[in-house]
């Protein structure tokens, strides 16, 4: 069977695990000149790439309020009623991060405490090419929104009749973004970083993307702009046992494959019967989708893994750090208890990785490519600074101002000793 591998030692586990790759060095220059050259030229090289590459002229970059008026009515009732639940379910988990002041008397009369504050300037990148994902438009919007960020830029490609997909737009006037500009890819991430005549420049940058999107994203980043976090192919790692359900699982696999052709799935299984019933699963479901031959290429880098011990089998899960973590089985959550890397969990037989795509409430916006070992998925915290303050009334400062000066004249620092003592005379 191609990509199976059974009960592998630790020492293979880096082999198999390897993520599909490019080569970002070869990007890196192509991508430079787009940014340099928007960075110079600003409205102008962005009409000019959004003409190179999306074959459409440009009079206007940002959205208007008619085009916005006519996507609402385009959309179905249905959607906006799926949209509706979406977005309350989102609200309702992400309001639950929302941090009251608290303040603390460390010493007698020395009160500290943390405020976080909303990032004002924020821009949202939201793919618009094969699969519009108005989906990240809520995961993005709605947390940004909720941290109170009060500049919201929001960057999504047109189609070849200039219009932006009616969903995006639609889901943007429900949430409150007015600031949509009609562009994506590179030219989106150099207009949101380093500003135009018509597009704001911002302080952090969010959202996924291609391979053009994410080197331009990460080569923005190294000149000091924020981004969300490192991106790469999207992915999904299963665990099965045999209490799962054969066709649930290769369901859950193909859901992810979907995506692209460098997505990858990694399924991890107690016995070599799991693998084979989720194979026998996936040659049924494989050709009756829309996005066969895209999930067909994406299950080349797929891995296959029979691993009879189960610690073992969360140990290479953990050293792998899947975006989206699936446990398929009757203790699904017993053995969460020993995951300790990845972005998002789903428990048992009824957890679709789907649910978190859209529906749930948590945020699908997660770390990949193993970043997930240091990194979390995107929450109301992604969208603030938390800021600390310190008040010391006359005593607070008596209270701690020796220990301040002596600590500062072991480090040589006299005036930092100095603006203590000054205080105490």
């Amino acid at each position: 069977m191609k990509n199976l591998f059974n009960n592998p030692s630790s020492s293979e586990w880096n082999s198999i695990l390897k993520r599909p790759a490019f080569d970002s060095s070869q990007l890196e220059e192509s991508v430079s000149k787009i940014l340099v050259d928007i960075k110079l030229n600003g409205d102008e090289a962005v009409k000019k790439y959004v003409l190179k590459f999306d074959g459409v002229e440009l009079q206007e970059l940002r959205v208007g309020d008619e085009e916005i008026e006519e996507a609402i009515s385009l959309v179905s009732t249905d959607l906006k009623g799926a949209i509706t639940i979406a977005k309350n379910n989102i609200e309702k988990f992400h309001s639950s991060q929302i941090q009251e002041v608290e303040k603390v008397e460390t010493t007698p009369g020395v009160i500290c405490w943390r405020k976080s504050v909303g990032i004002q300037k924020v821009g949202l990148y939201i793919p618009g090419g094969s699969a519009p994902l108005f989906s990240t438009l809520l995961m993005l919007g709605i947390p940004a929104v909720m941290a109170g960020c009060s500049d919201i830029t929001v960057c999504t490609p047109c189609d070849k009749n200039g219009k932006v997909n009616p969903v995006i737009l639609y889901v943007a006037q429900l949430i409150g973004l007015k600031n949509i500009y009609k562009i994506g890819g590179i030219q989106a991430i150099a207009a949101m970083a380093y500003g135009t005549i018509s597009i704001p420049q911002v302080y952090k940058i969010f959202g996924p993307g291609n391979q053009y999107v994410t080197c331009a994203k990460q080569l923005v980043n190294k000149e000091g702009l924020a981004i969300d976090m490192p991106a790469g192919p999207s992915e999904v790692a299963v665990y099965a046992d045999q209490t799962c359900k054969a066709a649930f699982v290769a369901a859950d696999l193909l859901s992810q494959a979907e995506h692209g052709v460098d997505s990858q799935v990694v399924l991890v299984a107690s016995t070599l019967k799991v693998v084979e019933d989720v194979q026998k699963e996936l040659a049924i479901q494989l050709p009756l989708l829309i996005r066969k031959d895209i999930a067909n290429a994406a299950l080349n880098n797929s891995r296959f893994i029979v691993m009879e011990d189960t610690s073992a089998a969360f140990n290479l899960l953990n050293e792998y750090a899947a975006e989206h973590l699936i446990i398929a089985s009757d203790n699904a959550i017993e053995l969460s208890e020993k995951v300790i890397n990845a972005g998002s969990v789903f428990l048992g037989h009824y957890s679709p990785e789907s649910v978190g795509d859209y529906a749930s409430g948590t945020n699908h916006t997660l770390p990949t490519n193993g970043y997930a070992k240091a990194y979390s998925g995107v929450s109301l915290d992604s969208f603030v600074k938390k800021i600390t303050f310190q008040n010391l009334e006359k005593d607070g400062l008596k209270n701690i101002g020796a220990s301040v000066e002596i600590m500062a004249a072991a480090e040589g620092l006299d005036a930092h000793k100095n603006a203590v003592t000054i205080r105490m005379l």
